[in-house]
């Protein structure tokens, strides 16, 4: 299903994505060396409790997972790249660290996702995948806006990554979201331009170009949710809501 907003709903949309830049920014503030997993978690779960949201992940049970999620957030850690599940896991200096977040605030969802490295660390390979994922979701968001295709997002995504010297898996890629978490279109995070969906004015998309150092082949961890590199490299994943607008591209996720 494609759901696209009437022009009134913007208002709410607008609010879902701020909720889940601020409540982003605040984790990743908190998230330091020692810090546990399993408190981002209780911290995602109370801000979003706070703010009379909803998770989108708590009863989450698609088919790729093992069960309902049962978490508020996702904690993917160096190798791990998606869908990570919280666990007993104190952070340590030079991790890098992704959180992705989805909350519905009424009756719209936003997604976003960040990716940065704890501690004082800085390991320059962590550095250029976090950078590259940045630098494919900006040209992603460029090429969006009423009239373009899906295509032109993709191909502008994954010619940043592929530039960068990454190869690309499309098993996962951006979606459309709206009054539920994972709608059509699909978003490939590589493409060729012109082909695919036409936006459209009221569209809600959710692109998140991800990528792992050496491979683009992923493993499933045995609790049945994280996705790890197949190859144990580090990985990185980057992630905004956007509305398409008459003006083109609004990020909704966008911190202030």
């Amino acid at each position: 299903m494609i759901e696209i907003l009437d022009p009134t709903d913007l208002p709410r949309a607008r609010e879902a994505g701020a909720l889940v830049a601020g409540i982003l920014q605040t984790l990743k503030s908190r998230s330091t060396v020692g810090t546990n997993l399993l408190d981002i978690d209780r911290w995602a779960q109370a801000m979003i409790i706070e703010a009379g949201a909803q998770s989108c992940y708590v009863d989450y049970e698609p088919s790729f997972g093992r069960g309902p999620f049962g978490h508020y957030i996702c904690t993917s850690v160096n190798d791990a790249v998606l869908h990570g599940l919280p666990h007993d896991y104190p952070l340590a200096d030079g991790d890098l660290l992704t959180l992705d977040l989805a909350v519905a605030k009424g009756g719209v969802v936003a997604d976003s996702a960040v990716s940065f490295i704890v501690g004082d660390s800085k390991p320059p390979e962590s550095v250029a995948l976090i950078s590259a994922t940045e630098r494919a979701l900006r040209a992603g968001i460029a090429a969006a806006g009423p009239g373009a295709r899906i295509g032109d997002i993709s191909h502008a995504i994954g010619t940043v990554l592929n530039e960068a010297g990454y190869s690309v898996n499309t098993e996962f890629g951006g979606h459309g979201v709206g009054s539920t978490m994972h709608q059509d279109p699909h978003v490939p995070n590589t493409g060729r331009p012109g082909r695919g969906y036409r936006l459209r004015p009221g569209l809600l998309l959710a692109l998140e170009p991800w990528i792992m150092a050496d491979t683009d082949k992923l493993v499933t961890d045995a609790d049945g949710w994280t996705l790890r590199s197949a190859t144990g490299c580090r990985t990185a994943h980057s992630e905004h809501t956007i509305a398409i607008t008459d003006d083109g591209a609004e990020i909704l996720t966008l911190p202030r």
